[in-house]
């Protein structure tokens, strides 16, 4: 699990001055009254009025019905002066009630205002509408109004701001679990920039996700991810392809291990064991609260270890799979044959499996299983795999023997892969008609992964060039398995073969011999 961050440092010199210049959104207040002299005397007291660096602007509602109309429009107010009697002598009263309970608007901050206390006594008012404050006109002096106003709107900033951080951790939340669900790299990075921009409310935003790890031999493994606003989405090796300054601030954060938020972006240090960490850079503008950076340490927590996890998965395939390929070089390499055979045979594999649509992990586990599939022949002498001439027929029974033994080898492990490989290993020599060795399966009742191999293992083996032959053309290869459809290879995959050829040749020559 991610350690959690040493230290956290908000850059000084490169926050924005706090100002008072408002920005363009100002505070939205609706007076609502049927008098026009409280709403002139309204707009005197507080046109000028700017509260936490915004400024107020006053809109107008002589009903409560108009006031409806206003509050049903996408402008949010934060505070509505509403008087009591108006077209009735409770519509205002009818107005709170439909903007708390049909509107369900519990931000915006209601003060009740009223020139006819009688008609609807303060003590009831509080006790039973969902007011803010109630006043009498007469008593709000200019100071008066402008402190009621001033509190009001403080209420409402805080409520909202509540609001708001409770919806980003919801969505921290979701955003995390969905990231929990990847298991590839490649998407990685730009699901993960996704759930930024989701998460901070931005149009849009570059991540770099750089990972180091140090190898038993002390040398420096860079990983990086990086998608966005003028970076290509990718995962490469090293930091070069960089740009200069962001690779400097990466290379620093390394080297400082820290964090910092500025007002231009946030680099976050993280690390994820004995022998690695990470850093995230986003481009991040700052707020002065510094809770965008707060949610980005949050969510840098939980992208790192899936980062982390993700790499050591694909460290462990590929271990995986480097090691069958010796594996089965070290068989093909006994049997005088070609260490390429195994990885030729592994591609074909694959391209079959993409072309009938199998499960991706049926895909996966067939390419990584494939060069096994002779495994057994490490229980065949020497004296018979070289053998340069024809077998006797007791040579043969013996070498017919190593796709049994294969078989027996790899199900001793209960792990997908093996299970698969120990399927291949010992039916890949079984023939569609029944006539193949060693249980004489027919048709469906050979795994699809051994005809699959059947297939690979006869295209490759047909094209290369052997002690005993040389490489066939890829005409007669064709005609060869055409002419044996449906007697030793599965139609399907011969009709696979047949109209994806010229695609399987060029597979087969990226690896020469």
């Amino acid at each position: 699990m991610p350690k959690p961050m040493t230290r956290m440092i908000f850059s000084a010199d490169t926050l924005p001055p706090l100002t008072s210049e408002p920005p363009c959104e100002p505070w939205h207040i609706l007076i609502v009254d049927d008098e026009p002299s409280v709403h002139d005397v309204t707009r005197l007291t507080l046109n000028r009025l700017e509260l936490f660096g915004q400024p107020v602007k006053l809109h107008s509602a002589f009903s409560a019905a108009e006031a409806r109309l206003m509050l049903e429009s996408d402008t949010q107010y934060c505070l509505a002066f509403v008087d009591v009697v108006m077209e009735t002598p409770h519509a205002g009263l009818e107005l709170v009630e439909w903007i708390r309970n049909d509107r369900m608007n519990g931000a915006i901050r209601l003060i009740l205002r009223t020139g006819q206390a009688g008609m609807a006594p303060e003590s009831d008012v509080i006790r039973n509408y969902d007011i803010n404050d109630y006043k009498s006109k007469t008593e709000l002096t200019a100071q008066g109004l402008a402190t009621c106003v001033f509190n009001a709107v403080r209420g409402y900033k805080d409520i909202t701001t509540i609001g708001s951080q409770l919806a980003a951790f919801r969505q921290l939340i979701d955003t995390s679990a969905g990231l929990l669900k990847l298991d590839s790299l490649d998407l990685m990075a730009s699901s993960a920039l996704q759930g930024l921009l989701s998460i901070l409310q931005l149009e849009r935003s570059t991540l770099y996700l750089a990972r180091r790890q140090h190898s038993l031999f002390a040398e420096s493994i860079d990983t990086l991810l990086s998608c966005g606003n003028g970076a290509q989405q990718c995962v490469s090796s090293g930091l070069e392809g960089l740009p200069e300054a962001i690779r400097a601030r990466i290379e620093q954060t390394f080297s400082d291990q820290s964090t910092v938020a500025s007002a231009q972006d946030f680099v976050g240090y993280f690390a994820t064991g004995q022998d690695a960490a990470v850093v995230l850079w986003v481009e991040y503008p700052a707020d002065e609260s510094h809770f965008r950076a707060g949610l980005i340490e949050l969510y840098a927590s939980q992208l790192v270890l899936i980062f982390e996890n993700l790499m050591r998965q694909n460290q462990l395939a590929s271990n995986q799979k480097e090691l069958m390929y010796i594996v089965g070089d070290a068989i093909e390499a006994r049997s005088l044959e070609t260490g390429s055979h195994v990885k030729r045979v592994a591609l074909i594999c694959e391209f079959f499996a993409q072309q009938l649509a199998l499960p991706r992990e049926f895909i996966e586990a067939i390419k990584i299983a494939a060069p096994l599939h002779d495994i057994g022949k490490i229980a065949i002498s020497e004296a018979i795999l070289h053998k340069p001439g024809k077998f006797t027929s007791d040579e043969w029974a013996i070498m017919q023997t190593h796709a049994a033994i294969g078989g027996q080898i790899l199900e001793q492990s209960k792990l997908p892969v093996a299970c698969l490989g120990a399927r291949l290993a010992r039916w890949h020599h079984e023939n569609w008609d029944g006539s193949g060795y060693p249980d004489g399966l027919v048709g469906d009742k050979i795994p699809m992964e051994a005809r699959i191999m059947a297939m690979a293992d006869v295209f490759d083996a047909l094209g290369s060039q052997r002690s005993y032959k040389e490489p066939w053309h890829n005409e007669a290869i064709l005609a060869y398995i055409v002419n044996q459809s449906g007697i030793k290879f599965d139609p399907d995959l011969v009709d696979i073969l047949r109209l994806n050829i010229d695609e399987l040749v060029l597979l087969r020559n990226q690896i020469p011999d």
